[in-house]
């Protein structure tokens, strides 16, 4: 149980694949948590979360570790935080491409990365046509018309980005806020589109979690409704926010 009459606290879990820019994406938000009055800590690793003292008095945990690996006492430290209330947020492969081999991870977070199409035609496995760009496709994220009014969309319209275009894998626990489809081009080995969740809430035990799958590169965080919804998710997660 964390003091409510000291200074909310927010731990920022950074690192796995250099792709994602762990380093760049999260310090576009720590000066927006500092002025929300948060105390923010940086780690470069999951290892904190086997640290259950650490852990009881963090209100809110924002993730950026892609393709990494956690270990069982790890992700069991996380999701007991969760559970006792603290808040877990992030974007992209950094909360939803995070630890492929802990299916207990997945279950918490409600989604997992499965793919993104490419810009060029090409095999769908295999390196890159080209360069980092040959994933981004220029693509429509849309406001849910029932979710209109929560707090972290309201007042949101849908938009345009051209970046990679993730099709997650999920269940129907989320409150999917807003969705994006994949098309199905000739060259492609899926026969019709596939809308999936692109930004979702999740309620686990006492605690929330926030997932945006927009946020390859700082530039499509700092579009502005893609900042203003992860800035609003942060704070919709944690738990000093959801306790007042």
């Amino acid at each position: 149980m964390t003091d409510r009459t000291s200074p909310p606290t927010a731990l920022v879990v950074r690192g796995g694949w250099s792709g994602h820019r762990p380093e760049e994406t999260t310090d576009l938000f720590v000066p927006f948590l500092s002025a929300q009055g948060y105390v923010v800590r940086v780690e470069p690793s999951p290892a904190v979360y086997a640290d259950a003292r650490t852990m009881a008095q963090v209100d809110l945990v924002v993730q950026s570790v892609t393709m990494s690996e956690i270990s069982t006492e790890q992700v069991a430290g996380l999701v007991a935080a969760v559970e006792a209330g603290t808040g877990l947020a992030g974007w992209h492969g950094g909360i939803v491409d995070s630890y492929r081999a802990s299916s207990e991870y997945a279950h918490l977070v409600g989604g997992q990365f499965a793919h993104h199409p490419r810009r060029t035609a090409g095999p769908p496995l295999g390196p890159l046509c080209g360069d980092e760009t040959d994933s981004f496709v220029t693509h429509a994220v849309r406001v849910v018309p029932e979710q209109s009014h929560h707090p972290v969309v309201a007042g949101l319209d849908d938009f345009e980005i051209t970046t990679e275009q993730y099709w997650v894998l999920t269940d129907d626990y989320d409150d999917v806020l807003a969705t994006t489809t994949v098309e199905a081009r000739p060259e492609d080995p899926w026969h019709d589109a596939s809308t999936s969740p692109a930004v979702w809430t999740r309620r686990w035990g006492a605690g929330r979690v926030f997932v945006c799958t927009v946020g390859h590169r700082p530039e499509d965080l700092e579009h502005p409704t893609v900042r203003t919804m992860v800035e609003r998710g942060m704070l919709w997660a944690s738990r000093r926010e959801h306790a007042l």
